[in-house]
C-alpha cells in the first residue's frame, strides 16, 4: 500500500506541548482542542457554521486547559486537528474513530474513505499525538516523577434534544481515587457534578485513560465542562481558578 500524505508541508504539527518542563507533577491532555482542518480534506462537505460547533472540537476546552496549565505549572498536551479528522479519544477500532455522523450531521467527507486515507489520517495526526504523551510519561517514569494524569473536555448543554443538568462531570472506569478526592471537593459547591456522566470511560469508547492513565496505573481522571460555561474568556478564567486547587490538593492526596 501506498502512504498517501494528508498534511501539507506548511501545515501544522498535530500536537502542541505548552510548560513542557512545568513542575507539577499533573500532565494535563486536551484531545479535542483544535478545530483545523488539512487543506487536502476541504470542509469535509459541511458548512463553516457546523465546523464551529461542538461537532468539531470541545468547544473552551483549551483555553481553560492552557489556563491551568500556567496556575499549576504543568504541561499541557494540545491536539490540534479537529475530531472530525481522527478522534484522538477513540480506540483506533471504534466506529467513531473517524465519524461519518456526529450527533444528527452527517460528515460528506468522511464517507466512504479508502484505507489509504484513513491511515493517513491515523499516521499524521493520531499517532504523533499519542506518541507525544507516551514520551512525556517514559521521561517522566524515568526520571522517577510522579505523575497525576488529567485529560480536559467539554460538553454540550442539549444533546439530540436532552438537557444535561450538570456543570461538570468526573470520568474514570477501573480507577476511581482522584474522582473521590474531587467528588469530596466539589460538594460545597452547589455545582451539579456528573458521577461518570454525561458519559462513562470504557476501553471500546475511549482511548486517552485507558491507555495513558490506567494502563501504567498512573491516578488520572477524565474532566468533562459543559461548554456553555466555558465558552467565553470570563466562564474560562473562572473555572479554571475554582478546579486549580482542587487539582492540586486532589494530586497531594492521592499522591501521598
Amino acid at each position: 500500500m501506498t502512504d498517501v500524505a494528508l498534511l501539507e508541508a506548511d501545515e501544522p504539527e498535530p500536537v502542541v506541548v505548552h510548560n513542557t518542563d512545568g513542575r507539577s507533577p499533573i500532565l494535563l491532555t486536551c484531545d479535542h482542542a483544535g478545530k483545523r482542518i488539512p487543506r487536502r480534506l476541504g470542509d469535509l462537505g459541511l458548512a463553516t457554521a457546523e465546523l464551529e460547533r461542538h461537532i468539531a472540537w470541545d468547544i473552551g476546552a483549551l483555553a481553560t486547559s492552557r489556563l491551568l496549565s500556567a496556575m499549576l505549572d504543568a504541561p499541557l498536551v494540545e491536539q490540534v486537528y479537529s475530531r472530525l479528522v481522527v478522534d484522538c479519544n477513540r480506540p483506533t477500532r471504534s466506529p467513531t474513530f473517524i465519524a461519518r455522523l456526529s450527533e444528527n450531521t452527517a460528515i460528506p467527507g468522511n464517507l466512504d474513505l479508502s484505507d489509504e486515507a484513513i491511515a493517513a489520517r491515523e499516521r499524521e495526526i493520531y499517532r504523533p499525538y499519542h506518541a507525544r504523551i507516551t514520551q512525556m510519561l517514559d521521561a517522566r517514569k524515568a526520571s522517577a516523577r510522579p505523575t497525576v494524569l488529567i485529560a480536559m473536555h467539554s460538553f454540550t448543554p442539549v444533546y439530540k434534544g436532552q438537557a444535561r443538568p450538570w456543570q461538570i462531570g468526573l470520568l474514570y472506569n477501573r480507577d476511581a481515587r482522584v474522582a473521590a478526592i474531587l467528588h469530596e471537593l466539589l460538594a460545597d459547591t452547589g455545582l451539579t457534578v456528573g458521577d461518570n456522566e454525561p458519559y462513562a470511560i470504557t476501553d471500546d469508547s475511549d482511548y486517552g485513560i485507558p491507555v495513558h492513565g490506567e494502563q501504567r496505573g498512573l491516578p488520572h481522571i477524565e474532566i468533562e465542562i459543559r461548554q456553555d460555561l466555558i465558552a467565553g474568556e470570563a466562564g474560562q478564567r473562572e473555572w479554571a481558578e475554582r478546579l486549580a486547587p482542587m487539582f492540586r490538593e486532589a494530586a497531594s492526596r492521592v499522591l501521598a
